[in-house]
């Protein structure tokens, strides 16, 4: 599984960013894979920010909900990440990442992190 992540930039505080993270190879599929977002900030432990389960339920944390939007296109493999109302704490790199948690000996499979700065 390739995970493919794109999106990210410098935003001011208040404003805008949507991520997007394509996923290919020929073991994926969504019906199987749970995708989500997680983020890193320097010095700091990789944290979820949101997920989707292969049922199609959300998750999000509490940090970002009513802000962030989590969202999928089952026909491209790819989803979404809509960031609204930025905060200056949401500067992070975000990681793009996929798993068949229905498998035991599940893998994680990680996109290759895209930066998001949030300027105050």
């Amino acid at each position: 599984v390739q995970l493919q992540a794109s999106g990210g930039g410098l935003v001011q505080a208040g404003g805008s960013l949507r991520l997007s993270c394509a996923a290919s190879g020929s073991t994926f599929s969504n019906s199987t894979y749970a995708m989500g977002w997680y983020r890193q900030a320097p010095g700091k432990k990789r944290e979820l920010v949101a997920a989707i389960s292969s049922g199609g339920s959300t998750n999000y944390a509490d940090s970002v909900k009513d802000r962030f939007t989590f969202s999928g296109d089952n026909a491209k493999n790819t989803v979404y990440l809509q960031m609204n109302s930025l905060k200056p704490e949401d500067t992070a790199v975000y990681y793009c990442w996929a798993a068949n948690l229905g498998n035991s000996d599940y893998v994680d499979y990680w996109g290759q992190g895209t930066q998001v700065t949030v300027s105050s």
